[in-house]
């Protein structure tokens, strides 16, 4: 990756934990897909305009002229036999839902930002009309302003010279809300090639207020490549004219990022997240006996553990595991206080598991619909003891497993305290089995710190500082 694009993942991911990012979904996201592009979808029209669809950039106009012959029906038939059709969210609309994004806007008709919300297990308010804009979904996660319109609604969607026309009159609170959010927040275009009107007009009224004093933005752009084009002027063309909205773009504070391919967006969003995440830890642990160690040394040892990790601006989440997570926690609001705005919840992802439900079976689902939500919240996991008593005797914890498994499948960091045994001890040894599948095996240093945590040691607050390394080292 290039300096600049390093140095806007450092940017944006910022922006994420302060909650200021926001994302704008362009047609370019829905056609890797599956789904057809405006020239895809609008050639029928053309061709029955008798119109060569590759030598015309107006393609609002196309869709004007065909109104002007047909009527609205037509169009509306055409955008439900091409849309309405199901396709799965790519990639990146799943990298995007899982990320802490409150705002999307799109242009697209389509429904794959809501499907990859939902499948992130979060619930989005989606607002296509004007009425939607005055309305609140309960316990919503994250808001879909689809400025254009929404496929289930075909005849009310924005397509012909007409709609753009009205936009400003019949669609003003869209104009505001959206002129708002480019004021409060860093925007991620995608997708987006800033050739529709409504974007240009609402972006140049918030340049006119701000002047130079308008928010950084950010869009992905793929480099015109000499094998998209027949001809060698085609391309020069292409290049030149890329070059120039590149420029262009500056006028509204929007830094185009340049990239070979397509799949390095994903790439960049991959990085992001896992940036994100990796400040976020899941401690999972239980312990109803201590080995070698006194509990009053292990409870010490997590107090301090949690204090410093906050003091260090993680955030840390647990499932408050017996005889381990109340220290640990402990130590983390102590950290809030003393070292940051004392907000609790910007820190702490505190979820104790739900015990009194009778019904094993329903208990078993229940504790893994769980598992699954704080382990996701977190890109680091940090696996301590591990033990329980069954039929009065210390067996291994299997829930401490079913949550390294879980961690794994969602990607995470598996840090597991092999010094501490029980369960934590035979994690240990299979990642160790299987480092490279984990770790960087080239990173010296990081596996050296990782084995170090299987060295038996006096107390366990002398693995605190190898720890530490190992955080930083990934």
């Amino acid at each position: 990756m290039t300096r600049e694009i390093e140095s806007f993942i450092t940017h944006f991911v910022t922006e994420l934990e302060e909650n200021n990012a926001a994302i704008f979904a362009g047609a370019g996201l829905s056609t890797s897909a599956g789904y057809v592009n405006w020239k895809e979808l609008l050639k029928p029209f053309a061709v029955e305009l008798n119109i060569d669809i590759e030598k015309e950039n107006d393609l609002i106009g196309i869709a004007q002229y065909f109104l002007n012959d047909n009527g609205r029906h037509r169009i509306s038939q055409h955008l439900l036999d091409n849309i309405a059709t199901c396709r799965e969210p790519t990639e990146n609309h799943n990298i995007m839902a899982r990320l802490p994004i409150l705002i999307y806007w799109t242009t697209n008709y389509d429904k794959l930002l809501e499907q990859a919300l939902e499948s992130a297990r979060k619930t989005p308010d989606v607002k296509y009309t004007i009425n939607h804009l005055s309305l609140t979904k309960s316990k919503r996660d994250a808001i879909i302003y689809k400025m254009h319109g929404d496929i289930d609604h075909p005849d009310s969607t924005v397509l012909t010279r007409d709609d753009y026309e009205k936009y400003a009159n019949e669609r003003a609170p869209y104009i505001t809300a959206l002129s708002g959010d480019l004021v409060s927040k860093t925007f991620l275009f995608l997708g987006f090639s800033f050739s529709d009107p409504n974007l240009d007009y609402i972006m140049s009224r918030v340049r006119g207020y701000f002047k130079e004093h308008q928010r950084q933005h950010y869009c992905i752009f793929r480099k015109c490549n000499r094998s998209d084009y027949d001809t060698e002027d085609e391309y020069t063309q292409a290049t030149v004219k890329q070059d120039l909205m590149i420029k262009d773009l500056k006028r509204f504070q929007v830094k185009a990022l340049l990239v070979e391919e397509y799949s390095d967006i994903t790439q960049i969003l991959n990085k992001i997240e896992k940036i994100y995440k990796s400040k976020s830890i899941f401690l999972s642990g239980s312990a109803n006996e201590f080995g070698e160690w006194d509990q009053p040394e292990v409870e010490e040892f997590l107090y301090k553990l949690g204090e410093l990790l906050v003091e260090r601006n993680y955030k840390i989440s647990s499932g408050i595991g017996l005889g381990i997570g109340n220290a640990f926690i402990t130590g983390a609001i102590k950290a809030v206080y003393d070292k940051h705005n004392g907000r609790v919840v910007d820190y702490l992802n505190m979820k104790p598991f739900p015990q009194f439900i009778k019904d094993e079976e329903l208990r078993k689902r229940t504790w893994r619909k769980y598992r699954y939500e704080i382990v996701g919240s977190a890109g680091i996991a940090i696996f301590f003891m591990g033990n329980k008593i069954i039929n009065g005797e210390v067996a291994l914890a299997e829930g401490m497993k079913e949550e390294f498994d879980i961690a794994i499948e969602l990607g995470l960091i598996p840090i597991p305290i092999g010094c501490s045994g029980y369960m934590a001890n035979e994690l240990w040894q299979f990642v160790d089995r299987n480092i490279q599948d984990y770790f960087d095996s080239t990173n010296k240093k990081l596996i050296s710190a990782f084995k170090k945590l299987n060295d038996k040691v006096d107390k366990p607050e002398q693995i605190i500082s190898n720890i530490l390394d190992i955080l930083e080292l990934v």
